[in-house]
């Protein structure tokens, strides 16, 4: 394995109205499609709402982890936008007006500028801006958190500006793959000594088994599958399907996400 692994990425989704129901969270979705099309994967992600205490310990975490992490939401100037003032408090920084921000959010306003908007720009002593190509107010980033808007029409392209401008050089970087195959009428019980010793033989490679009991236009069966290294993942799949094979079992590839 490499003495030097490829950094875990993440993504924090912020807002009330997601953990109410009032919306529903679209974010997830989209970083899983960005980060694969560049031949990445998301390692976590959090949900928190707007309260300051419990984002200040979100934040403290994920900045100690040393992920990549997108942050979604609570950027704005309205009193229930508490990201900012969290971002810094988390790193124990004090806030200041971005003179990027500054220029960025004048440029748009012109003579309507407030100090209101101009709260917008205002980020963690030592913050860098993400451009926001839909309204010209920037997101920001610091120790490798990247805050954008929770509006998708702004937050989408400006992650995607940070993987090609700041991470171009993981993308299809990583040996990974997923295989898995879909075992008709089988039961996990009975398959556990195949994962146990496929697991031991691939301790590079991670196994994994999704059952389901099976609907009126669709038989019980189990995913077995394996990610990891590409030629230890085929490795491990001629043997599973070999084996599976060998116990009479009926089995299809699974279509690849």
């Amino acid at each position: 394995m490499s003495a030097n692994p490829a950094p875990s990425f993440g993504a924090i989704i912020i807002g009330d109205e997601l953990l109410s129901g009032r919306r529903e969270d679209k974010h997830l979705g989209k970083v899983l499609e960005l980060l694969k099309a560049r031949g990445l994967r998301l390692a976590s992600v959090r949900y928190v709402g707007d309260e300051r205490p419990r984002l200040v310990q979100t934040l403290r975490e994920s900045f100690a982890s040393g992920d990549i992490v997108f942050s979604f939401g609570g950027i704005g100037a309205t009193p229930d936008d508490h990201t900012r003032q969290a971002a810094a408090e988390a790193l124990g920084l004090p806030l200041a007006l971005h003179p990027e921000a500054e220029a960025e959010i004048r440029a748009r306003f012109g003579d309507e500028i407030t100090p209101q908007r101009l709260q917008m720009g205002v980020y963690p002593v030592g913050a860098e801006i993400i451009p926001n190509p839909f309204n010209r107010i920037p997101g920001f980033s610091i120790h490798n958190h990247f805050f954008v808007p929770g509006f998708p029409v702004m937050a989408w392209p400006m992650v995607e500006w940070v993987l090609d401008q700041r991470f171009a050089h993981l993308h299809h970087t990583a040996d990974y793959t997923e295989q898995s195959v879909i075992v008709w009428e089988a039961f996990e019980g009975k398959l556990i000594d195949l994962m146990e010793a496929i697991t031991a033989d691939f301790p590079e490679s991670t196994l994994f088994s999704l059952p389901s009991f099976g609907t009126d236009t669709q038989r019980r069966h189990v995913e077995l599958g394996m990610k990891g290294p590409t030629g230890r993942v085929a490795e491990a799949m001629a043997r599973i399907t070999a084996e599976l094979t060998r116990r009479g079992y009926e089995w299809e590839p699974r279509a690849a996400l």
